[in-house]
């Protein structure tokens, strides 16, 4: 079951905080599901092409109640990680996929990720990035707390990634705000763009090093 986006914040710095997140997952059914962007099945051709093997290790970064994991899960990857900050939803999506074996579900900050170097074949992020990006500042020149989380997240990506994974990132962000945010000396950055009207942007990076 989805929904549409029911409970919105005074502020929409509240994205990036914890309390906004428990708060809206308390009051939320945990049959409910809600996905940033695009849905699994529109952003499943670019997938094949990009994840072709099944059998590779996932984190999920900022999973959120989002159907993406069970979607991907019911499409043959079952070697899937789930995190979130939020206690509450990371108990009702683990309690929602309890016949899906082998999905597992973490609360972690991504910031501060608890997992060895080089764990990950894959690590995904739709949205997630984009909550912590959320601020009242200039969009060209956001304030230095902004760059400091959003550099966080990306180091510690590259750091759980292995030699040859992918970092997958899902966001209505056009490459000439997002693309400094995630240049590394580690890989390349390539996007794709997705929709017509509107555009959102897949972004992938294959760590070489």
């Amino acid at each position: 079951m989805s929904t549409n986006l029911k409970i919105l914040p005074d502020d929409v710095t509240e994205y990036r905080t914890k309390e906004y997140w428990e708060k809206r997952y308390s009051k939320e059914p945990p049959e409910i599901s809600f996905d940033w962007f695009k849905s699994y099945k529109e952003l499943k051709p670019l997938f094949d092409v990009h994840l072709p093997n099944k059998n590779v290790s996932i984190l999920v970064l900022g999973c959120g109640n989002s159907a993406l994991s069970e979607d991907m899960y019911d499409d043959g990857y079952h070697n899937i990680t789930n995190i979130d900050f939020s206690e509450t939803v990371i108990e009702n999506m683990r309690l929602r996929c309890k016949d899906r074996t082998g999905m597992t579900w973490i609360e972690m900050d991504i910031r501060d990720l608890n997992f060895l170097d080089r764990t990950f074949d894959i690590v995904i992020d739709k949205g997630t990035m984009d909550a912590l990006m959320c601020d009242e500042g200039d969009v060209w020149d956001p304030n230095p707390e902004v760059i400091e989380v959003v550099r966080k997240e990306v180091d510690e990506v590259t750091r759980i990634l292995k030699v040859g994974g992918k970092f997958i990132y899902v966001t209505f962000g056009q490459p000439h705000f997002r693309r400094r945010y995630l240049e590394r000396p580690c890989w390349k950055v390539e996007v794709e763009t997705l929709g017509e009207a509107f555009h959102y942007f897949f972004y992938h990076m294959t760590l070489l090093n």
